[in-house]
């Protein structure tokens, strides 16, 4: 069979059967004229596919080689990054910019120098209490003044790298991404001060105690309990905090009926605070036979860690009402044999605290009376009291009615913290920890009430 044809030029001229021309036969394959026609070859019908029927475009015979097809692409990518990676380190150095503004740096700068004014005199430590205060507040700002210069370095750390790459002939895909990871690390660190700036309160910069108990809801609620305490330990683990359990009451069949932890880190009790009160959850029980949705509360206390020295707290002892029982866990031949623990209730308020974790009566007894003034301080200065005996009850009631948020699980997927009206449906992503969100949402749902004049904030 001859195939005649016209060819031209930068192009392949392929015939296919027509009225006028002859039919290739079956082992027939479709060639370009520049390629003579053997009509002996008869390639293996393996070789022609429906894709072979069709004329392929002039880069076929024209074509660039792979690898400057993976160079070029790679290299339009990395521009593209390139942009992209400019275009967010502009938008950081004006928000490093806008926060150095509203810290009031010149301020702080010279608040700092009053500060080691003061603490350099003679007299300093003439009134120790005022002294440790002024400490205070000297260590504060120049943490304060450090970060925000810290928020410029790593800028313009960043502009480095953009204006070196610009200089450069190729792009440099490593110094791209260690300015990205600048850029990633910057954010994080200014969402964080953001957060520092909304803390306003006496007691922030405090350590925190968590306590949990289970509420309605029976063997659910208490398994709900621990994975509260599950949630917070991971929550003050990603923190870098040191996180504890100090006391733990296991349940009957399954999780916990109450457990305390200490949160020890700066700031712990400014952020947590917010987690005060109550938690529902509505899932399929895993304690039911036939799975039925089942509804559970416990109960979230947290009060702020104060050195003893700090509590400036005098409550009669007609006030109080102290109560001795046995205790498990550690006490090593005083388990279950010798009263340790100790609860102390206050009987004009109702507040109760209870503490297990020491070996003896004695040092429970002064821990709890801790806990006690530090959780009246807090409530007094919630309720804006101006002494301990103007404070009214404030215990959180784990049930129907009292939830602060509600994470449902069943039927479908959503966790909604009902002051703020912020949620999310990544649940298991809270139950991790990841209690950011919630958190930075609570922190300006309070500081904008507080701006109105709204005290209520439960």
């Amino acid at each position: 069979m001859e195939v005649t044809g016209v060819a031209r030029p930068s192009c392949c001229l392929y015939l296919s059967p027509g009225p006028h021309r002859p039919r290739l036969g079956r082992g027939s394959v479709l060639l370009p004229l520049a390629v003579p026609v053997n009509p002996s070859y008869d390639p293996p019908l393996a070789r022609i596919s429906s894709s072979s029927r069709r004329p392929p475009s002039t880069s076929a015979v024209h074509s660039v080689p792979d690898n400057q097809l993976r160079g070029s692409d790679s290299a339009e990518w990395a521009m593209q990054d390139f942009y992209s990676l400019r275009r967010e380190v502009e938008v950081i150095s004006g928000r490093v910019e806008e926060i150095r503004v509203a810290a009031g740096l010149q301020q702080l700068e010279k608040e700092l120098m009053d500060l080691e004014a003061k603490a350099s005199d003679t007299a300093f430590w003439d009134n120790r209490a005022q002294a440790q205060q002024t400490l205070s507040s000297l260590t504060d700002a120049k943490d304060k003044l450090r970060l925000l210069n810290e928020f410029k370095a790593q800028a313009e750390e960043a502009e480095t790298v953009v204006a070196l790459t610009e200089e450069m002939e190729s792009i440099d895909a490593s110094l791209l991404q260690e300015a990205s990871g600048i850029i990633k690390d910057l954010n994080k660190a200014l969402d964080r001060f953001e957060l520092t700036e909304l803390l306003s309160g006496p007691y922030d910069k405090e350590s925190a105690v968590i306590t949990i108990s289970a509420g309605a809801g029976g063997t659910d609620a208490q398994d709900w309990a621990d994975i509260l305490l599950r949630m917070y330990v991971r929550w003050g683990e990603k923190q870098r905090y040191k996180v504890r359990v100090v006391e733990k009451s296991a349940g009957e069949e399954a999780g916990i009926k109450s457990a305390t932890l200490e949160m020890e880190g700066r700031y712990a009790y400014g952020y947590i605070s917010g987690e005060k009160g109550t938690h529902r959850i509505v899932r399929q029980s895993p304690f039911n036979a036939k799975g039925l949705r089942q509804t559970s509360f416990s109960g979230v206390e947290v009060m702020p860690l104060l050195p003893e020295d700090s509590l400036d707290v005098e409550i009669p002892e007609e006030d109080l009402d102290i109560s001795f029982s046995r205790a498990g866990g550690k006490g090593g031949q005083n388990v279950n044999k010798v009263e340790t623990a100790v609860r102390i209730t206050h009987i004009p308020t109702g507040v109760t605290v209870r503490c297990t974790e020491e070996r003896s009566q004695l040092q429970n007894k002064i821990k709890a009376l801790s806990r006690l003034k530090a959780k009246l301080l807090v409530i007094a200065e919630e309720q804006r009291a101006s002494e301990i005996k103007q404070i009214r009850g404030d215990a959180v009631k784990a049930e129907w009615g009292q939830q602060i948020r509600n994470y449902v699980f069943h039927p479908y997927k959503l966790v909604k913290d009902v002051r703020t009206g912020h949620e999310t449906s990544d649940i298991n992503s809270v139950m991790d920890g990841e209690l950011e969100p919630f958190i930075k949402a609570y922190l300006k749902y309070k500081y904008s009430a507080v701006m109105s004049g709204n005290n209520d904030l439960s």
